[in-house]
């Protein structure tokens, strides 16, 4: 190929790979890192995109110029010329691809190894997922317990996950990591937050009608902080009791019900289960007493399944106590739900 050639080739390479660079740069595709582990993830992507279009670049301009210079006129109907391959560009169009998919498997090697690593005294958090809610205990805090996932910064978080029904999966878009909770297993994931601000935890396994609102809040906030937080939680649930107030406004909360279900003095506007504003009217037509009606739809939701939602939507709570149970039917009758 005469060097007047090769030279037009990278020119029209060179204008691709521009247009391909200021779409990657100038649209926002990631959330902005807020973890050590996102920033790595983050590196990944670059390292990839950067290779993958220098490859677009070279293949689109060899293309678009061969189109060009080598078109036929529009009343040559002959057989172009025999070409019976070139065994040293073969050899440079296997072995560069070949170096540089081995550089991305190292690359993301090493960035698996370092994002799976805890160190020596990670801050370990238990995370419970059922349709549809998730739940976090910290038992070196005293196993204190909280729907909101808060977050000491620049501290290496060790996430043990367990899901309660179905398989669902931990995501936060700025933390970048992501993992499966899967029934009868606990999974592990590490986060070491690195930006102070609030989060949403999203599931990203479709795990029943109420997928969509599966979500969690996520705080992430100074040590000091942190600390002050988790003895105001403290100071909290040790007074909450079992009580029909505290103890089932607490527990109503940690077990996902105002993911699925409207309840005004839980502050709940759901709709995937029955509106338990109407809890009062829900037991007359099944013909039973409130509390009893209420006691059995937390223990068996298919006894009476109110008119114009699915059975088997609703899970069973039977890893609830009966203390918890008669606290939540405490707090849905007399709190606001018999009205």
């Amino acid at each position: 190929m005469r060097r007047g050639s090769i030279v037009r080739i990278a020119l029209v390479g060179l204008l691709v790979g521009v247009l391909v660079t200021l779409v990657a740069v100038l649209i926002d595709w990631l959330p902005p890192a807020a973890s050590e582990q996102a920033e790595r993830i983050h590196f990944v992507y670059w390292f990839v995109t950067i290779i993958c279009i220098a490859i677009f670049a070279l293949v689109a301009g060899v293309i678009l110029y061969s189109v060009v210079r080598f078109r036929a006129a529009p009343d040559d109907d002959s057989d172009g010329p025999p070409i019976h391959g070139h065994t040293g560009l073969e050899i440079v169009w296997t072995a560069i691809p070949a170096l540089l998919v081995t550089a991305i498997a190292i690359v993301s090697a090493i960035v698996l190894t370092e994002n799976s690593d805890a160190g020596p005294d990670p801050l370990n958090i238990d995370v419970t997922a059922r349709q549809f809610a998730w739940s976090f205990a910290y038992p070196e805090q005293d196993d204190l317990q909280t729907t909101t996932l808060v977050l000491p910064l620049d501290r290496t978080v060790k996430l043990n996950l367990r899901a309660n029904d179905v398989i669902h999966s931990f995501w936060v878009p700025e933390m970048s990591q992501k993992q499966d909770a899967v029934p009868g297993i606990t999974t592990h994931l590490v986060i070491t937050p690195n930006t102070l601000g609030d989060y949403t935890l999203e599931c990203t396994e479709l795990c029943g009608l109420g997928h969509a609102s599966m979500r969690a809040s996520v705080r992430v906030v100074r040590p000091a902080a942190f600390e002050q937080w988790v003895r105001q939680q403290r100071r909290a649930q040790g007074g909450g009791g079992g009580g029909g107030g505290g103890g089932g406004r607490q527990i109503f909360a940690s077990q996902g019900c105002t993911s699925c279900h409207t309840f005004k003095p839980a502050g709940s506007t759901a709709q995937v289960g029955p509106d338990l504003d109407n809890l009062a009217a829900d037991a007359r037509k099944a013909g039973q007493p409130l509390d009893a009606y209420v006691h059995e739809s937390i223990k068996d939701p298919g006894a009476y399944v109110v008119p114009g939602f699915s059975n088997g939507v609703m899970p069973s709570f039977g890893q609830l106590s009966d203390e918890q149970v008669d606290a939540l039917v405490q707090y849905l009758t007399g709190g606001g739900g018999g009205s």
